[in-house]
């Protein structure tokens, strides 16, 4: 009888250690499981233009600052370029404006981003003649700058429909630099640089 009190004394006085444990592994697993729910969203947010169909992507030399801008027309018409970033199926997803924006805020301190890169989208097949057009908007050091446009065909699988160069001498030269056309399967055919004007300013 006295082994028996022992024994029950015992168990008494280990209960709320026992239920701390068990309280703070639920309170875990709790937390992971919230943890894993969130996990997926945010990856979500950080996927661009999970649609996109062609992309044209226009460069200029690193740490230039000097503001070139892409312009497209698609075949309704319609002219993309920094004040009308998209129109039916094209969109303009990156605009650099050369030094201006080249600088990132991070943790407290700026840093600088060299890159010069315009992006713009083509979320769907949209069959007929795309034109894409540089500009030279604004110079900081008036000199000519050297400029390159990729056309990137996405689906099934990521090919270079297109690379081309030009040299745009002085604020407000335009060039063409390819004029394309898609035809209803979605291939990029009839390249040419037939120049055609589609700056509005």
């Amino acid at each position: 009888m006295h082994y028996s009190n022992r024994w029950s004394q015992r168990r008494a006085s280990s209960d709320p250690f026992t239920d701390l444990l068990f309280n703070a592994l639920l309170g875990f697993t709790f937390l992971f499981l919230i943890a894993v729910l969130f996990m997926n969203p945010i990856s979500k947010k950080a996927i661009i233009n999970p649609k996109a169909e062609y992309i044209i992507s226009l460069n200029w030399p690193d740490n230039d600052p000097n503001d070139l801008d892409i312009w497209v027309e698609d075949p309704s018409g319609n002219i993309i370029w920094f004040r009308n970033k998209e129109a039916g199926l094209v969109h303009l997803d990156r605009d650099d404006r050369g030094n201006i924006n080249d600088t990132i805020d991070f943790d407290g301190k700026t840093i600088d981003n060299p890159l010069n890169q315009e992006i713009v989208t083509i979320r769907g097949i949209v069959p007929g003649e795309y034109t894409v057009n540089v500009h030279y908007y604004e110079t900081m050091n008036q000199a000519p700058v050297p400029a390159n446009v990729t056309v990137s065909k996405v689906n099934p699988k990521l090919t270079v429909a297109f690379y081309g160069e030009t040299i745009l001498q002085r604020k407000g030269d335009e060039s063409t630099v390819t004029r394309f056309t898609v035809n209803r399967d979605g291939d990029v055919i009839g390249i040419n640089h037939l120049p055609k004007s589609i700056v509005i300013f």
